[in-house]
Formats: C-alpha cells, sequence, structure tokens
C-alpha cells in the first residue's frame, strides 16, 4: 500500500501528466521558455508535447542537474551541478537573462521552476563571484541550514533571483509554473 502511494505521489508530480492543464494560452507574440531545477528539462519537454500556438514561435532555454537532460525541439536543455553552482550554471543564468531582454507587452515568458532551481541557476550580483557564492553554499549546508534559509540568502547575493528575471522580462507577461519538493511551512 505505501508503495502504491508514493507511485501515485510520484506520477502526479509528473512534468509529462500535470504541466498542460496549467499552460497559459499562446500570445499574440513570442513565447520564451526559461527555467531551472531537476525537473526543468522534463517540464520543457511536457510544454513542447503540449504547447497550443504555433510552435515555431517558441524558444528558450532551461537549466537541470547533470544527468537530467532530456531531448526537446525548441528549447535549449544545458545541464550544470547542484547542489553547489558551477560555470555552466553561471552560463545558463546569463542566457537566460539574455533570452527575456527586449521583448514586448505582446510576449510572453513561460518560467519553469523546479526542486534545485536556486542551486542551478546561478547568476551572482555585481560585486560577487562565483567561487564566493559556491563558498557560501558549502558554509551553510556544512551548518545545516534548511533550504528556505539557503534560498533566502541565495535570492540577496543573486542577479537573476527575487523578482529580478521578471524585472527584465518587462514588460512581458510572466507566467511561473513550479513544481516543488520544499514542503509548504504552516503560518
Amino acid at each position: 500500500m505505501l508503495r502504491g502511494l508514493f507511485d501515485d505521489a510520484v506520477a502526479a508530480a509528473d512534468p509529462a501528466r500535470c504541466l498542460s492543464a496549467w499552460l497559459p494560452g499562446p500570445p499574440l507574440g513570442r513565447t520564451v521558455i526559461v527555467g531551472a531545477g531537476k525537473a526543468a528539462a522534463a517540464m520543457a519537454c511536457a510544454v513542447e508535447d503540449h504547447w497550443r500556438g504555433d510552435p515555431e514561435k517558441l524558444s528558450g532555454i532551461v537549466v537541470t542537474r547533470y544527468g537530467h537532460g532530456v531531448p526537446t525541439r525548441h528549447i535549449e536543455v544545458v545541464e550544470a551541478s547542484h547542489p553547489a553552482p558551477d560555470a555552466a550554471g553561471q552560463q545558463a543564468a546569463v542566457r537566460i537573462l539574455d533570452a527575456v531582454k527586449g521583448l514586448t507587452a505582446d510576449d510572453l515568458v513561460l518560467v519553469l521552476l523546479s526542486g534545485g532551481g536556486s542551486a542551478l541557476l546561478v547568476a551572482p550580483m555585481a560585486g560577487i563571484t562565483l567561487e564566493q557564492k559556491r563558498a557560501v553554499t558549502k558554509a551553510l549546508l556544512a551548518c545545516g541550514a534548511g533550504i528556505g534559509e539557503i534560498n533566502c540568502v541565495r535570492k540577496h547575493i543573486s542577479a537573476i533571483k527575487g523578482g529580478r528575471l521578471a524585472l527584465a522580462a518587462a514588460p512581458a507577461r510572466v507566467v511561473t509554473l513550479a513544481i516543488s519538493d520544499v514542503p509548504a511551512r504552516r503560518m
């Protein structure tokens, strides 16, 4: 019985099964898909499989953990290190920021996030190096900080987190779809 419950829970979070119901309608302009996380590539594949608009107007880039990439047709998949960030994650984050620049109000940015996204989406704020960000991540992991605490620190030393991706995409509409493995806290 427990194995059946586990299998049902995992299946319920499978992007191929759960993402299509939440996809927004296609915009008048372009659709740029960006994202990060261990399931980001599977999510990008599900978007391509279920997109109701012109597939030729789809483009984008997602970053996932090494070994978690899947083939896609219009969305580039980059693999990077998790949980400690690496140069591949940093380069992907820069390319994601570039992908959303210069869009119009007729365009849509669809952000795909899943567990591990914060570690994989590495864009240190000006004045902070990748090595410093790696050291902070390692120190937080070593001292037993919770994922909420780690992500809070990451947000404050990032050029892409904390709403900065949405600011870079303006005036395009931004819709985020997230699959999370972080338990919700009750307030």
